[in-house]
């Protein structure tokens, strides 16, 4: 079968691998129809972790279940599934009290799995078109027969969970205002979902503007560009004061306001790790809550210093206990939210597949990696289809 495979930095190719086959009775095979490429790819894409060549990628999947293992019982030939990008076992301490993603089982030495993505475990990605799901009772999530809502349920594998997921480790309440920094798709998704839990005001910090303008189309968002000006004063002077929570949706790869865009706005040597931890910090109220679903690793081989390579920010701690900050970080869990985040979908009162910018063919993929990576105007969700 044809797969997108890592062959190092800024390279993928299309490959043909080795069709997944059952491995355990608790396993099922899924026909591939819908899959994303995701920020978090971007960061083996650019050669940013250990990851080595011949990583097949793909951890937000979604397709139609084609063989069943003997011990699977809630499952069954030609149901159509979408599965979490974290693999979890479902009953590990953890994975009862529903945190799945830190499972402790399915990945040795390390609280947490995921298909296609380095140090998560042996998991085939599915930017592919088949996928082998273990624990598949557990993993899986049925949707409705057919191919509706398909870009939408696609969704439901990372991002709109993870979205949801920011603004839940800040604690957002109705009513409360919101600073959500980043507006790639994580971002947007966390705008969309503050929006849906009845957010006062929402602020949505970028560069691109094509991103902004989404922002402010589908989540009645106010735009802040950080190119034009200190985005923790641009929120405090448009709110007239600072704001009740906060949402990291950027990481480790945050790009510092400060520096000189030169001819390459992502250049690397703009990057400044603790920055957006940082204006947070600023711009939350005392005693408010930050959420962070934005991705920090333990050691980063393209970091700007050496302390960042080890995965040791420069953070204003000191301003953070003074303010009485609380804060919220980790992958997110997203069985704890995809039930209920699919219902609302199929009832009408969540939409999320406006984000989705790019529906191509799986061949096109190392096309699409190039322009993502490059945060081309225009470009925000990109779904694969094998």
């Amino acid at each position: 079968m044809n797969a997108v495979v890592y062959q190092g930095p800024h390279d993928v190719a299309i490959e043909e691998v080795d069709e997944p086959e059952i491995e355990h009775e608790n396993d099922v095979l899924v026909d591939i129809t819908t899959t994303c490429i995701c920020g978090s790819d971007l960061h083996m894409y650019e050669g940013r972790t250990a990851a080595d060549p011949g990583i097949v990628f793909g951890h937000e999947n979604m397709g139609t279940v084609t063989e069943v293992g003997d011990a699977v019982t809630t499952l069954e030939e030609g149901d159509r599934v979408v599965m979490p990008f974290n693999v979890a076992c479902g009953f590990c301490r953890n994975c009862e009290n529903g945190y799945t993603g830190f499972c402790t089982n399915v990945n040795p030495g390390f609280a947490g799995g995921a298909y296609g993505y380095v140090a998560m475990g042996p998991y085939k990605g599915g930017q592919a078109e088949k996928l082998r799901v273990p624990f598949a009772d557990f993993n899986a999530l049925k949707l409705p027969e057919g191919d509706e809502h398909e870009d939408s349920f696609a969704l439901l594998a990372d991002i709109f969970p993870t979205g949801w997921h920011g603004t839940r480790l800040a604690d957002l309440q109705p009513g409360e205002s919101i600073a959500i920094y980043g507006a790639g798709p994580v971002g947007l998704m966390a705008a969309y979902s503050a929006k849906i839990q009845g957010a006062s005001e929402i602020y949505v910090v970028d560069r691109v503007d094509s991103r902004l303008e989404m922002a402010e189309d589908h989540c009645d968002a106010h735009a802040i560009n950080f190119e034009e000006g200190d985005p923790v004063e641009q929120i405090v002077d448009a709110h007239g004061d600072e704001v009740d929570k906060g949402v990291d949706a950027v990481g480790y790869q945050a790009i510092d306001p400060e520096t000189d865009p030169g001819d390459d706005a992502y250049d690397p040597a703009r990057e400044n790790p603790a920055i957006v931890l940082n204006q947070l910090i600023e711009t939350v109220r005392p005693t408010g809550q930050l959420g962070i679903p934005g991705l920090y690793v333990p050691s980063d081989p393209g970091a700007p210093d050496e302390m960042a390579a080890q995965g040791r920010l420069g953070i204003d701690f000191g301003k953070l206990f003074e303010k009485g900050l609380k804060l919220g970080t980790g992958q997110c869990n997203v069985k704890e939210y995809n039930r209920e985040l699919r219902d609302m979908i199929i009832e009408g009162r969540a939409d999320p597949s406006w984000v989705v910018s790019h529906r191509v063919d799986l061949d096109r993929a190392p096309e699409m990696y190039e322009k993502f990576d490059e945060r081309e105007e225009g470009v925000t969700k990109v779904l694969l289809e094998p």
